[in-house]
């Protein structure tokens, strides 16, 4: 098969388009042939070597759908030439509260979706919704999962309050925005660019501010009012700002470091405020299969950035590198 392979840690030219073996399914596996896949910023740490445990070469990619090719023992022969999506969560355990301690994420240590074929626990494939176009589908796995315990688990977002997403236009902010939008929330947004603020506003966004204006906390107040839940992938600065913004009794959901700035937080904010600071990492398989409805019938719809031929795949690296995308990067696989 052809498949982009991580040989060395550096630059988008790290990952090179070129011959892998076929993966062969053993018991409770399957090997699905992808259409499509995308990608993450967890693909590009990995290249830059930010991830520990990292044994190269390996095959990145969370992300992807596609058609089951071949299946092993003890798994269903009817699955074959059924059109998946992939739960990129591999192994979430039995507590729906935390992930248990074999969980893992699709794309290392195992090899992932950026190649023709990929093999996966069985458990881990979910029909793929007709509505969605094969990049649709492949855009939504770990972004969506991620979004939706962010908003629908953790934060239980309700109709009526006023939701903000801080970093606007990567892959798992467009996914909050659009899941706190359809359960009726009102929803700001934050980023540092005014091109990616008026993109929000687009997708249904009331207003945005550009985190580079040394008072955007203040104009973010006085803009959307009382905030009564903040979803933030930057920690940082920004975490500790959103002690200031949300509302007393408000709750913050963190699902990533950015910045890779150290978060610290004044407590008395904390106490007096009464807040409720929540962690999120991906998701279960139940919150997939749920998340997956909404971009089904529910009628919502991913945003995919730009589409990319597998043989470019250093090209889509760079893309994400330079932080311009909005929404998701696709590799449209043959």
């Amino acid at each position: 098969m052809k498949a982009a392979v991580l040989g060395g840690f550096g630059d988008p030219e790290q990952v090179r388009a070129t011959d892998a073996p076929d993966p062969v399914p053993g018991p409770g596996e399957a090997v699905v042939r992808l259409r499509a896949a995308a990608l993450n910023h967890r693909d590009a740490w990995i290249r830059k070597g930010l991830y520990a445990n990292i044994t190269l070469p390996v095959i990145l990619g969370s992300d992807g759908a596609g058609e089951v090719a071949a299946v092993g023992e003890g798994v269903e022969t009817r699955l074959v030439g059924v059109a998946v999506v992939i739960n990129p969560s591999l192994e979430w355990g039995d507590d729906e509260q935390a992930q248990g301690p074999t969980w893992r994420i699709l794309g290392l240590p195992e090899d992932g979706t950026h190649a023709q074929l990929v093999k996966v626990p069985s458990s881990s494939l979910f029909p793929k919704p007709p509505e969605l176009t094969w990049e649709e589908a492949a855009a939504v796995p770990l972004a969506g999962l991620t979004a939706f315990r962010a908003v629908v688990t953790r934060a239980a977002v309700t109709a009526g309050e006023t939701v903000l997403v801080t970093g606007i236009g990567g892959g798992v902010s467009t996914f909050v925005l659009a899941i706190a939008k359809a359960r009726g929330a009102r929803v700001f947004v934050t980023s540092g660019s005014d091109d990616k603020l008026a993109r929000a506003r687009e997708l249904g966004a009331e207003g945005g501010v550009n985190y580079r204006d040394p008072d955007w906390s203040r104009k973010l107040t006085a803009l959307a009012g009382t905030v009564d839940v903040a979803v933030d992938s930057a920690g940082g600065e920004t975490f500790a700002k959103l002690l200031e913004i949300v509302r007393p009794g408000g709750r913050i959901v963190n699902y990533g470091a950015t910045t890779g700035s150290p978060t610290t937080i004044e407590a008395r904010r904390l106490f007096w405020k009464q807040l409720a600071l929540l962690g999120s990492t991906m998701g279960t398989p139940r919150e997939f299969g749920r998340m997956l409805e909404l971009y089904g019938a529910g009628g919502l719809r991913p945003v995919v950035d730009r589409v990319f031929p597998l043989e470019a795949v250093a090209d889509a690296h760079r893309r994400m590198d330079q932080a311009e995308q909005f929404g998701k990067i696709v590799l449209a696989i043959e």
